[in-house]
Protein backbone atom coordinates (compact mmCIF):
# COMPACT_ATOMS: atom_id res chain seq x y z
CA UNK A 1 0.00 0.00 0.00
CA UNK A 2 3.06 2.13 0.89
CA UNK A 3 4.64 1.59 -2.66
CA UNK A 4 1.20 2.43 -4.44
CA UNK A 5 0.80 5.71 -2.68
CA UNK A 6 4.22 7.08 -2.89
CA UNK A 7 3.90 6.18 -6.79
CA UNK A 8 0.29 8.07 -6.44
CA UNK A 9 2.00 10.92 -5.43
CA UNK A 10 4.89 11.03 -8.02
CA UNK A 11 2.08 10.97 -11.00
CA UNK A 12 0.02 13.95 -8.91
CA UNK A 13 3.34 16.07 -8.80
CA UNK A 14 4.14 14.98 -12.35
CA UNK A 15 0.24 16.80 -13.30
CA UNK A 16 0.62 19.41 -11.10
CA UNK A 17 4.01 20.36 -12.52
CA UNK A 18 4.63 21.63 -9.56
CA UNK A 19 8.28 21.01 -8.69
CA UNK A 20 8.77 17.97 -10.55
CA UNK A 21 12.20 17.88 -11.54
CA UNK A 22 13.22 18.31 -8.15
CA UNK A 23 10.84 16.15 -5.64
CA UNK A 24 10.71 13.54 -8.00
CA UNK A 25 14.11 13.14 -9.51
CA UNK A 26 15.67 10.25 -7.41
CA UNK A 27 12.47 8.40 -8.29
CA UNK A 28 12.90 9.20 -12.48
CA UNK A 29 16.00 7.95 -12.28
CA UNK A 30 14.70 4.93 -11.73
CA UNK A 31 11.60 4.42 -13.10
CA UNK A 32 10.86 1.78 -14.89
CA UNK A 33 7.50 0.19 -16.64
CA UNK A 34 6.50 -1.58 -13.75
CA UNK A 35 2.59 -0.72 -14.42
CA UNK A 36 0.85 -0.26 -17.94
CA UNK A 37 2.20 -0.04 -21.13
CA UNK A 38 0.77 1.15 -23.90
CA UNK A 39 1.72 0.52 -28.06
CA UNK A 40 1.17 3.81 -29.64
CA UNK A 41 1.81 4.27 -33.32
CA UNK A 42 2.36 7.44 -35.51
CA UNK A 43 1.88 8.38 -38.72
CA UNK A 44 5.00 10.28 -39.20
CA UNK A 45 7.03 7.94 -40.95
CA UNK A 46 10.64 9.70 -40.42
CA UNK A 47 12.29 12.80 -40.07
CA UNK A 48 11.91 15.34 -37.43
CA UNK A 49 8.02 14.51 -36.56
CA UNK A 50 9.06 10.99 -36.19
CA UNK A 51 11.74 11.66 -33.63
CA UNK A 52 9.68 14.43 -31.80
CA UNK A 53 6.85 11.85 -31.40
CA UNK A 54 9.87 8.75 -30.22
CA UNK A 55 11.42 11.43 -27.66
CA UNK A 56 8.01 12.29 -25.97
CA UNK A 57 6.73 8.94 -25.34
CA UNK A 58 10.17 8.43 -23.78
CA UNK A 59 8.96 10.76 -21.27
CA UNK A 60 5.74 8.87 -20.27
CA UNK A 61 7.57 6.39 -17.94
CA UNK A 62 9.74 8.70 -15.76
CA UNK A 63 6.75 11.40 -15.57
CA UNK A 64 4.50 8.64 -14.45
CA UNK A 65 7.45 7.02 -12.04
CA UNK A 66 6.10 3.59 -14.42
CA UNK A 67 2.71 3.41 -14.28
CA UNK A 68 2.61 4.26 -17.42
CA UNK A 69 4.52 4.03 -20.39
CA UNK A 70 4.30 4.35 -24.30
CA UNK A 71 6.15 2.40 -26.89
CA UNK A 72 6.56 3.95 -30.06
CA UNK A 73 6.27 3.02 -33.56
CA UNK A 74 6.41 4.79 -36.58
CA UNK A 75 4.22 5.06 -39.87
CA UNK A 76 3.43 1.35 -40.91
CA UNK A 77 5.48 -0.12 -38.10
CA UNK A 78 2.11 -2.32 -36.97
CA UNK A 79 -0.40 -0.95 -39.76
CA UNK A 80 -0.89 0.75 -42.63
CA UNK A 81 -2.18 4.41 -41.96
CA UNK A 82 -5.25 3.92 -43.39
CA UNK A 83 -5.72 0.98 -41.14
CA UNK A 84 -4.33 2.67 -37.56
CA UNK A 85 -7.98 3.18 -36.13
CA UNK A 86 -8.87 -0.93 -37.22
CA UNK A 87 -6.02 -1.74 -34.99
CA UNK A 88 -6.91 0.50 -31.92
CA UNK A 89 -10.52 -0.78 -31.64
CA UNK A 90 -8.74 -4.47 -31.83
CA UNK A 91 -6.40 -4.06 -29.30
CA UNK A 92 -3.81 -4.22 -31.97
CA UNK A 93 -2.41 -0.76 -30.88
CA UNK A 94 -3.97 0.69 -27.58
CA UNK A 95 -3.03 4.57 -28.63
CA UNK A 96 -2.71 6.02 -32.32
CA UNK A 97 -1.35 9.55 -33.17
CA UNK A 98 -2.85 9.67 -36.84
CA UNK A 99 -3.53 12.85 -38.48
CA UNK A 100 -7.22 13.84 -37.80
CA UNK A 101 -8.39 13.60 -41.20
CA UNK A 102 -7.74 10.51 -41.63
CA UNK A 103 -11.01 9.42 -39.21
CA UNK A 104 -13.16 10.77 -41.95
CA UNK A 105 -13.83 7.25 -43.57
CA UNK A 106 -15.06 6.40 -40.37
CA UNK A 107 -16.78 9.31 -38.62
CA UNK A 108 -17.66 12.31 -41.15
CA UNK A 109 -17.87 15.12 -39.21
CA UNK A 110 -13.78 14.49 -38.65
CA UNK A 111 -12.89 16.34 -41.53
CA UNK A 112 -14.21 19.23 -39.75
CA UNK A 113 -12.24 18.33 -36.68
CA UNK A 114 -9.02 19.05 -38.73
CA UNK A 115 -7.92 22.19 -41.02
CA UNK A 116 -10.55 22.89 -43.82
CA UNK A 117 -9.43 24.65 -46.88
CA UNK A 118 -9.49 28.68 -46.29
CA UNK A 119 -11.60 27.88 -42.58
CA UNK A 120 -9.44 28.17 -39.30
CA UNK A 121 -5.92 29.36 -40.10
CA UNK A 122 -3.89 29.81 -36.58
CA UNK A 123 -3.49 26.69 -33.68
CA UNK A 124 -4.58 29.42 -31.79
CA UNK A 125 -7.42 29.30 -33.28
CA UNK A 126 -8.26 25.59 -32.95
CA UNK A 127 -7.60 25.74 -29.54
CA UNK A 128 -10.32 27.97 -29.18
CA UNK A 129 -12.99 25.22 -30.98
CA UNK A 130 -11.40 22.51 -28.98
CA UNK A 131 -11.72 23.75 -25.72
CA UNK A 132 -13.26 26.50 -25.47
CA UNK A 133 -16.37 26.17 -28.01
CA UNK A 134 -17.34 22.86 -27.31
CA UNK A 135 -15.43 21.14 -29.95
CA UNK A 136 -13.50 18.58 -27.71
CA UNK A 137 -16.86 17.26 -26.13
CA UNK A 138 -18.47 16.45 -29.95
CA UNK A 139 -15.46 15.05 -31.20
CA UNK A 140 -15.43 12.22 -27.50
CA UNK A 141 -18.70 11.97 -28.05
CA UNK A 142 -18.02 10.71 -31.91
CA UNK A 143 -15.10 8.70 -31.08
CA UNK A 144 -16.93 6.91 -28.29
CA UNK A 145 -19.22 5.36 -30.60
CA UNK A 146 -16.73 3.74 -32.30
CA UNK A 147 -15.08 2.29 -29.48
CA UNK A 148 -12.12 5.08 -28.94
CA UNK A 149 -11.49 7.90 -26.65
CA UNK A 150 -10.65 11.01 -28.21
CA UNK A 151 -7.65 12.15 -26.12
CA UNK A 152 -6.98 15.89 -27.98
CA UNK A 153 -5.74 17.64 -30.86
CA UNK A 154 -2.12 18.04 -31.53
CA UNK A 155 -1.08 21.04 -33.94
CA UNK A 156 2.05 19.98 -36.18
CA UNK A 157 2.55 22.38 -39.00
CA UNK A 158 1.22 23.90 -42.67
CA UNK A 159 0.63 21.57 -44.93
CA UNK A 160 2.81 22.74 -48.52
CA UNK A 161 2.61 21.75 -51.62
CA UNK A 162 6.06 20.53 -53.43
CA UNK A 163 5.84 20.30 -57.13
CA UNK A 164 7.77 19.16 -60.68
CA UNK A 165 6.30 22.32 -62.17
CA UNK A 166 5.94 25.71 -61.23
CA UNK A 167 2.74 26.58 -60.06
CA UNK A 168 2.38 30.49 -59.99
CA UNK A 169 -1.95 30.63 -59.53
CA UNK A 170 -4.56 28.64 -59.20
CA UNK A 171 -4.63 28.29 -62.86
CA UNK A 172 -1.95 26.49 -63.37
CA UNK A 173 -3.27 23.26 -60.95
CA UNK A 174 -5.51 22.63 -63.48
CA UNK A 175 -4.58 19.00 -65.32
CA UNK A 176 -1.77 18.30 -62.80
CA UNK A 177 -1.56 14.54 -61.35
CA UNK A 178 -1.26 15.82 -57.35
CA UNK A 179 -1.20 14.00 -53.92
CA UNK A 180 -3.70 14.94 -51.61
CA UNK A 181 -5.78 13.46 -48.12
CA UNK A 182 -8.79 13.05 -49.87
CA UNK A 183 -12.25 14.61 -48.99
CA UNK A 184 -12.90 18.03 -48.39
CA UNK A 185 -9.15 18.93 -49.99
CA UNK A 186 -9.32 16.83 -52.79
CA UNK A 187 -12.65 18.14 -54.24
CA UNK A 188 -11.68 22.15 -53.79
CA UNK A 189 -8.81 21.02 -55.90
CA UNK A 190 -10.87 18.81 -58.53
CA UNK A 191 -12.90 22.24 -59.14
CA UNK A 192 -10.18 24.63 -60.00
CA UNK A 193 -8.84 21.09 -62.24
CA UNK A 194 -6.86 18.98 -60.71
CA UNK A 195 -6.84 15.47 -61.07
CA UNK A 196 -6.18 14.04 -57.63
CA UNK A 197 -5.12 11.19 -55.84
CA UNK A 198 -5.26 9.86 -52.46
CA UNK A 199 -2.04 8.55 -50.94
CA UNK A 200 -0.51 8.15 -47.57
CA UNK A 201 2.56 9.84 -46.64
CA UNK A 202 5.01 7.06 -46.90
CA UNK A 203 4.13 6.50 -50.45
CA UNK A 204 4.48 10.07 -51.58
CA UNK A 205 8.36 10.49 -52.69
CA UNK A 206 8.12 6.78 -54.48
CA UNK A 207 5.18 8.55 -56.12
CA UNK A 208 7.08 11.83 -57.35
CA UNK A 209 10.14 9.64 -58.16
CA UNK A 210 8.47 7.47 -60.55
CA UNK A 211 6.39 10.81 -62.26
CA UNK A 212 2.65 8.97 -61.11
CA UNK A 213 2.16 12.34 -59.29
CA UNK A 214 3.67 15.60 -60.52
CA UNK A 215 2.40 17.37 -57.49
CA UNK A 216 1.79 16.53 -53.61
CA UNK A 217 0.47 18.07 -50.44
CA UNK A 218 2.18 16.80 -47.23
CA UNK A 219 3.24 18.24 -44.15
CA UNK A 220 5.86 21.24 -43.25
CA UNK A 221 9.54 22.08 -44.53
CA UNK A 222 11.54 20.09 -42.02
CA UNK A 223 9.83 17.05 -42.24
CA UNK A 224 9.18 17.30 -45.90
CA UNK A 225 12.94 17.69 -46.14
CA UNK A 226 14.13 15.03 -44.32
CA UNK A 227 11.89 12.69 -46.52
CA UNK A 228 13.73 13.79 -49.56
CA UNK A 229 11.23 15.87 -51.07
CA UNK A 230 13.83 18.39 -52.96
CA UNK A 231 15.20 14.83 -54.35
CA UNK A 232 12.54 14.60 -56.77
CA UNK A 233 10.75 18.01 -57.01
CA UNK A 234 11.97 21.33 -58.20
CA UNK A 235 9.33 24.01 -56.41
CA UNK A 236 7.19 24.67 -53.50
CA UNK A 237 4.15 26.33 -53.88
CA UNK A 238 3.42 28.73 -50.77
CA UNK A 239 0.10 31.32 -50.17
CA UNK A 240 0.87 34.92 -49.52
CA UNK A 241 3.31 36.07 -47.50
CA UNK A 242 1.94 35.66 -43.77
CA UNK A 243 0.40 32.91 -45.66
CA UNK A 244 1.97 29.20 -45.98
CA UNK A 245 -0.87 27.55 -47.22
CA UNK A 246 -3.82 28.26 -48.87
CA UNK A 247 -5.80 25.11 -48.22
CA UNK A 248 -4.40 23.86 -44.76
CA UNK A 249 -2.77 26.97 -43.00
CA UNK A 250 -3.14 24.75 -39.78
CA UNK A 251 -2.78 20.31 -39.85
CA UNK A 252 -4.32 18.39 -37.38
CA UNK A 253 -2.82 15.42 -35.43
CA UNK A 254 -4.17 13.99 -32.82
CA UNK A 255 -3.92 11.34 -29.80
CA UNK A 256 -6.34 8.79 -29.88
CA UNK A 257 -6.78 5.70 -27.30
CA UNK A 258 -8.95 2.51 -27.74
CA UNK A 259 -12.17 3.16 -25.60
CA UNK A 260 -10.93 -0.48 -23.56
CA UNK A 261 -7.14 0.67 -22.82
CA UNK A 262 -8.46 4.51 -21.56
CA UNK A 263 -11.47 2.89 -19.06
CA UNK A 264 -8.59 1.08 -17.54
CA UNK A 265 -6.47 4.26 -16.19
CA UNK A 266 -7.24 5.64 -13.11
CA UNK A 267 -8.63 9.30 -12.95
CA UNK A 268 -5.40 10.58 -12.31
CA UNK A 269 -3.92 8.63 -15.26
CA UNK A 270 -6.52 9.86 -17.63
CA UNK A 271 -6.06 13.44 -16.64
CA UNK A 272 -2.05 13.00 -17.08
CA UNK A 273 -2.55 11.90 -20.32
CA UNK A 274 -5.10 14.99 -21.60
CA UNK A 275 -2.46 17.17 -19.60
CA UNK A 276 0.34 15.31 -21.55
CA UNK A 277 -1.12 15.68 -25.29
CA UNK A 278 -1.16 19.11 -24.51
CA UNK A 279 2.27 19.16 -23.53
CA UNK A 280 3.17 17.21 -26.74
CA UNK A 281 1.12 19.46 -29.38
CA UNK A 282 3.13 22.42 -27.70
CA UNK A 283 6.29 21.12 -27.63
CA UNK A 284 5.27 19.64 -31.14
CA UNK A 285 4.95 22.34 -32.88
CA UNK A 286 7.34 24.32 -31.96
CA UNK A 287 10.25 21.72 -32.25
CA UNK A 288 9.15 21.62 -36.14
CA UNK A 289 8.59 25.14 -36.60
CA UNK A 290 12.32 25.99 -35.66
CA UNK A 291 12.87 22.77 -37.79
CA UNK A 292 11.42 24.51 -40.44
CA UNK A 293 13.60 27.27 -40.64
CA UNK A 294 16.80 25.14 -40.58
CA UNK A 295 14.98 23.21 -43.59
CA UNK A 296 14.07 26.62 -45.46
CA UNK A 297 18.29 27.04 -46.55
CA UNK A 298 18.54 23.40 -47.21
CA UNK A 299 15.54 23.57 -49.55
CA UNK A 300 17.16 26.51 -51.35
CA UNK A 301 21.51 24.96 -51.55
CA UNK A 302 19.18 22.48 -53.37
CA UNK A 303 17.55 24.48 -56.13
CA UNK A 304 14.34 24.79 -54.91
CA UNK A 305 12.38 27.80 -56.08
CA UNK A 306 9.42 29.28 -53.71
CA UNK A 307 6.46 30.21 -55.79
CA UNK A 308 3.88 32.00 -53.78
CA UNK A 309 0.41 32.66 -55.17
CA UNK A 310 -1.71 35.96 -54.50
CA UNK A 311 -4.50 37.48 -52.51
CA UNK A 312 -6.36 36.87 -55.60
CA UNK A 313 -5.96 33.31 -55.70
CA UNK A 314 -7.37 33.10 -51.45
CA UNK A 315 -10.56 34.95 -52.74
CA UNK A 316 -11.10 33.31 -55.86
CA UNK A 317 -9.99 29.50 -54.06
CA UNK A 318 -12.04 30.83 -50.93
CA UNK A 319 -15.34 31.05 -53.72
CA UNK A 320 -14.83 27.63 -54.66
CA UNK A 321 -14.32 26.40 -51.14
CA UNK A 322 -17.13 27.68 -49.38
CA UNK A 323 -19.89 25.83 -51.35
CA UNK A 324 -18.27 22.91 -50.86
CA UNK A 325 -17.94 23.49 -46.94
CA UNK A 326 -21.55 23.59 -47.17
CA UNK A 327 -21.97 20.41 -48.68
CA UNK A 328 -19.63 18.19 -46.71
CA UNK A 329 -21.60 19.70 -43.78
CA UNK A 330 -24.93 18.67 -45.02
CA UNK A 331 -23.45 14.98 -45.58
CA UNK A 332 -23.56 14.33 -41.85
CA UNK A 333 -26.00 15.58 -38.78
CA UNK A 334 -22.93 15.87 -36.69
CA UNK A 335 -20.45 17.46 -39.05
CA UNK A 336 -23.25 19.89 -39.54
CA UNK A 337 -23.25 20.18 -35.61
CA UNK A 338 -19.02 20.91 -35.61
CA UNK A 339 -19.35 23.04 -39.16
CA UNK A 340 -21.46 25.76 -37.34
CA UNK A 341 -19.20 26.41 -34.37
CA UNK A 342 -16.20 26.85 -36.74
CA UNK A 343 -18.76 28.81 -39.56
CA UNK A 344 -20.10 31.34 -36.58
CA UNK A 345 -16.32 32.07 -35.24
CA UNK A 346 -14.90 32.27 -38.84
CA UNK A 347 -17.67 34.99 -39.23
CA UNK A 348 -17.72 36.72 -35.81
CA UNK A 349 -15.55 40.35 -35.40
CA UNK A 350 -12.91 38.29 -33.82
CA UNK A 351 -11.83 36.52 -37.10
CA UNK A 352 -14.25 37.75 -40.22
CA UNK A 353 -12.57 35.46 -42.40
CA UNK A 354 -16.03 34.65 -44.25
CA UNK A 355 -17.99 37.82 -46.21
CA UNK A 356 -21.62 36.91 -45.13
CA UNK A 357 -22.25 37.63 -49.19
CA UNK A 358 -20.41 34.13 -50.11
CA UNK A 359 -22.73 32.15 -47.57
CA UNK A 360 -25.94 33.45 -49.17
CA UNK A 361 -28.62 30.99 -50.65
CA UNK A 362 -26.42 28.17 -49.01
CA UNK A 363 -28.49 26.37 -45.79
CA UNK A 364 -27.01 24.44 -43.15
CA UNK A 365 -28.78 21.19 -42.43
CA UNK A 366 -28.42 21.13 -38.51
Amino acid sequence: MTNQRTTRRHALRAIAGAGAATLAAPHIASAQAAGTTWKIQTSWPGGAGLQIFKDWCATIVEKTGGELAFTPFGANDVVGDFQLYDAVKNGVLDAVNPFTIYAQGIIPAATFLTSIPLGLRQPSEFDTFYYGLGGIDIARELYKAQGMHFVGPVHHDANIIHSKVPIRSIDDFAGRKMRLPGGMVAEVFNAIGAETTVLPGSEIFPALEKGTIDVADYVGPAVNYALGFSQVTSYIVMGPPGFMSLYQPVDIMDITVGQSAWDALSPQMKQFVEMETHVYSDMHYAAIQKADQEAWSKFEEDGTEVTRLSQDDVDLMTEVAVPIWFDYANRDPNAARVFKIQLDYMMSGSLGYVDPALTEGLELKL
